[in-house]
């Protein structure tokens, strides 16, 4: 949840930090076109785009929480789920366009190793 309130990756964000950064290298002399800031914010925008990995994030705990109240054996099954737990943590890392959005992955990542230990001791 924390992750996709994170303020960074909005498109409006990431706009007004590329023109800062643009303006910051190429100084005043230059004058930036807007359509073409507005063209590279809209690209990184996509690439940082969290929505679908926070998607599966929620699909996955809603299929461990199924697990966890069925009857059966389900220890193998959960041990599978944490590796794609794991999966989204470091695509959600690696998209991370904000120190606030990396540190919330590396919660993320860590609880995800708890759980792992706890789901060694499942059948």
């Amino acid at each position: 949840r924390a992750a996709a309130d994170c303020p960074a990756a909005a498109p409006a964000a990431l706009q007004s930090r590329l023109k800062e950064q643009l303006q910051e290298l190429l100084g005043d002399a230059t004058a930036i076109a807007e359509d073409r800031v507005a063209q590279e914010a809209a690209l990184l925008a996509t690439r940082a785009d969290i929505r679908e990995e926070i998607d599966r994030l929620k699909a996955h705990v809603e299929q461990a929480r199924e697990l966890l109240d069925s009857k059966e054996a389900v220890g193998r099954r959960l041990d599978f789920l944490t590796q794609e737990f794991n999966r989204e943590a470091n695509t959600l890392c690696s998209k991370a366009a904000d120190v606030s959005l990396t540190r919330i992955g590396l919660d993320l990542k860590a609880v995800i190793d708890q759980f792992r230990e706890q789901i060694q001791n499942v059948e």
